[in-house]
């Protein structure tokens, strides 16, 4: 079958863009056509060594016919506002996480991309990684039995020591900036969540950046909940700023009546999975296919495409990343009211790729 091209246009030239153009480039039929970026130079510096075109604002790419997808790689505070433009003028888009910053402009998102007939797709999009559809499977296969409980550690280092630019992460916090991994694997696989308890600390209010530059941050630099979701299963999440990502607590544990799957990483797609039956010890799980040796960035992009060709929904949608973002809204409120935390919202879990079924 001849793959219909899909031309694509990225607005924000930071840190992960360089990425996604490096895992976008052994796909020919999606065409980058251009970038932008609020400091052009970057954009310009993107383009020279990517390809395409420099668009001198956003609203450049919006007018532009040819382009069928916006690429949304802004800093988390802006993703509702540029995806927001992007639906209005027509395009479908993927975005990096999280989709929004609060519950009400994620499913706004979600409605306005229903009223417009486009598509709203948005990362992490790990759970399409070999190995986390090797544990995936291991689970639907029965292997460790009906999972009851999952650990899952996010020990993301302090965000100065290796990115220039430290601050709106620490804005947001480890919650939303990486939490949405885990969260999105663990949706995938259990659904819906529907109760949550939590707590949060700043645990290291001051920080220096590369520069020397000392900072203050105020929001939690830790946070702790235990998630029930709606098949019974319960998580219990752990996110910081603070450890490193060195530490032995990592990556996600299912827990089962027969026995545990261990994926060691919920981002690299070629994490360890293991499996030990009750008591037992971990031994490794053969992969479903060989696996890409750490993240393909794109690939999220590349089912979009395929599910636009093919008419089919896209395996992460703006469903359920409004819901990823509604569980980490509720684990801000629980940790801030020190009360629980119940759940409504609905999304259609993805189905698994089909080299894993």
């Amino acid at each position: 079958m001849d793959l219909q091209s899909l031309n694509v246009a990225i607005v924000g030239c930071g840190n992960i863009a360089g990425a996604y153009a490096k895992t976008l480039k052994p796909y020919s039929h999606i065409k980058l056509l251009g970038a932008t970026d609020i400091d052009l130079a970057r954009a310009e510096a993107y383009v020279a060594a990517n390809g395409g075109k420099v668009y001198p604002s956003l609203e450049a790419i919006l007018e532009d016919d040819t382009v069928d997808l916006v690429i949304n790689l802004t800093i988390h505070h802006a993703h509702a506002e540029v995806i927001t433009k992007c639906l209005n003028a027509g395009k479908d888009v993927y975005t990096e996480k999280p989709l929004a910053l609060t519950s009400e402009d994620a499913h706004r998102l979600v409605q306005l991309a229903q009223e417009k007939g486009r598509r709203l797709s948005s990362a992490p999009i790990t759970i399409l990684g070999e190995a986390q559809q090797t544990a995936w499977k291991a689970i639907r296969d029965g292997l460790p039995g009906t999972v009851r409980l999952a650990y899952a550690e996010v020990n993301w280092g302090r965000i100065e020591s290796w990115h220039p630019a430290p601050g709106p992460f620490y804005e947001v916090g480890p919650l939303f900036d990486v939490g949405v991994y885990p969260l999105t694997i663990l949706t995938s696989i259990f659904g819906p969540a529907r109760h949550i308890t939590a707590f949060g600390k700043v645990l290291y209010p001051d920080r220096v950046t590369k520069e020397g530059v000392e900072f203050h941050i105020s929001t939690p630099d830790f946070a702790v909940a235990a998630i029930e979701f709606e098949n019974g299963a319960v998580a219990r999440l752990t996110t910081n700023f603070y450890v490193g990502n060195h530490g032995k607590q990592k990556g996600i544990e299912f827990h089962g009546d027969k026995g545990s799957v261990y994926l060691s990483d919920w981002q690299d797609f070629h994490a360890k999975v293991e499996f030990a039956e009750f008591a037992g010890t971990y031994e490794p799980i053969p992969y479903v296919r060989e696996p890409y040796k750490g993240t393909e960035w794109s690939r999220g992009v590349v089912d979009l495409a395929d599910a636009i060709q093919n008419d089919r929904p896209q395996r992460i949608t703006g469903a359920q990343a409004a819901h990823v973002v509604d569980i980490l809204c509720g684990i801000q409120d629980s940790f801030r009211t020190g009360k629980p935390v119940t759940l409504t919202s609905n999304f259609t879990q993805p189905e698994p790729m089909d080299w894993a079924r």
